[in-house]
């Protein structure tokens, strides 16, 4: 008799291991949108080479879907941001804030780029914020720039960026 109960008891434990599904029990329903979504520190240059740079921000948290898309629409021209990177981001639902971060690739070295950043969820749904227009200047081949607060980023209106 106790043997029996052995095999069952076993049986049981290898039959909720192979055929539970602690997945499911894991998924959570998207959170509701924020009412107000706000960028709160940022834009700013976190790493910039000839061909390439990363733009951070931070904002409140957007809510809704917990993917995510961090979005720059950038170009040469500050009248025609036609080019668009982004990156996937998960958000955390238990932080207040949000960290964006995008990579922009095939860049011009010595060339001023003009961008505005935004986030959007996976349904392709705006988050309903915007940066004011903002510009960088790539460096030299060779060469790169770190950190760039967003005091060193400025506006259209501004200077170019210094980049020793």
């Amino acid at each position: 008799m106790i043997r029996l109960i052995r095999k069952l008891a076993a049986a049981a434990v290898v039959g909720s291991i192979l055929f539970s599904r602690p997945s499911l029990s894991q998924i959570l329903p998207p959170q509701n949108r924020a009412e107000h979504v706000a960028i709160i520190k940022g834009p700013e240059v976190e790493f910039a080479r000839d061909d390439l740079a990363i733009i951070r921000w931070t904002t409140t948290n957007p809510g809704g879907d917990d993917d995510h898309f961090a979005v720059i629409h950038f170009g040469t021209n500050p009248k025609d941001l036609s080019r668009t990177a982004k990156s996937h981001i998960r958000l955390n639902r238990g932080h207040a804030e949000t960290l964006f971060r995008v990579r922009v690739d095939g860049l011009t070295p010595q060339t001023t780029y003009y961008f505005t950043v935004t986030s959007t969820g996976a349904d392709g749904e705006n988050d309903g914020v915007q940066s004011p227009l903002n510009q960088f200047t790539t460096p030299a081949l060779g060469q790169q720039i770190r950190g760039l607060s967003a005091a060193e980023i400025t506006g259209a209106a501004g200077h170019t960026l210094d980049t020793d």
